[in-house]
């Protein structure tokens, strides 16, 4: 399997919004899309009022299908997204794809029908209104991925590409494993920021995402899916690579290499 290593919109302090596309037999796959086209030019409308903490680049040339297409590709051939939540800086991509079947975890789903606070702010109606093609998953126990929960039958993706329920920062938050032939790669989503929360080994705080944790909607959550990542890194190192949403450096290392 191919993956493209995307920055699908730099925000402040150069945070990243590093996405997925995934070659398969499939067809294309996204694991999340950034900010999307309508983002950029109806920021305050798509948005809301709340982006501006995040001060994004708005940057057209950074959101995914731009990058497609400047890989070569139709935006057509992405035929599934895959979210590892709801928040507009992962999902503000989806209108730009609107024949494409997007993968969501239950409890994400339900979420958006009913949502809380924090998920008032975080979800934003004008990304979901050309209505998203959805293919709702749910965990309903069985055989797991490296002692976590994993959801391994997406409809219509290959059996390399699994959902990871990371509970915590959203209600229905995922992780994305993909086995790349050679590995897995860990699309942890916002469960981490920077490598130093997980990996001692790395320079930077081990609390750099504490802030970001504790304002999640289930906090508890996310600080015991926190301690299975770090067992997950310290343990199998050599058999996962773990990789967050926002972690600049590890995009820098991971960006135009195609695997």
């Amino acid at each position: 399997m191919q993956i493209h290593h995307l920055n699908c919109g730099t925000m402040v302090g150069g945070l990243v919004n590093h996405c997925l596309l995934l070659e398969t037999e499939s067809g294309l796959v996204l694991v999340d899309t950034g900010f999307g086209l309508a983002c950029v030019r109806r920021p305050d409308q798509v948005l809301g009022p709340t982006h501006r903490l995040l001060r994004p680049a708005l940057d057209a040339n950074e959101t995914a299908i731009r990058q497609v297409e400047a890989l070569g590709y139709a935006p057509g051939d992405v035929r599934h997204i895959v979210l590892t939540h709801l928040d507009y800086d992962h999902a503000g991509g989806l209108a730009d794809f609107p024949w494409a079947t997007v993968h969501i975890h239950g409890p994400e789903f339900r979420a958006l029908g009913k949502p809380g606070l924090v998920e008032r702010f975080a979800y934003r109606a004008p990304q979901f209104a050309h209505g998203p093609r959805w293919a709702v998953n749910e965990w309903i126990g069985g055989e797991r991925w490296f002692g976590f929960a994993a959801v391994r039958e997406l409809p219509g993706l290959p059996e390399e590409i699994l959902a990871i329920p990371l509970y915590g920062h959203r209600r229905g938050h995922i992780g994305v494993a993909v086995d790349t032939g050679s590995g897995w790669l860990l699309h942890a989503g916002d469960t981490i920021i920077y490598r130093s929360e997980y990996d001692a080994a790395q320079p930077g705080s081990r609390l750099a995402g504490f802030t970001h944790g504790i304002t999640g909607v289930q906090p508890l959550d996310w600080l015991a899916n926190l301690r299975r990542i770090r067992a997950l890194h310290r343990e199998h190192a050599d058999e996962v690579t773990i990789i967050s949403s926002h972690d600049p450096a590890a995009f820098r290392e991971l960006s135009g290499s195609v695997r």
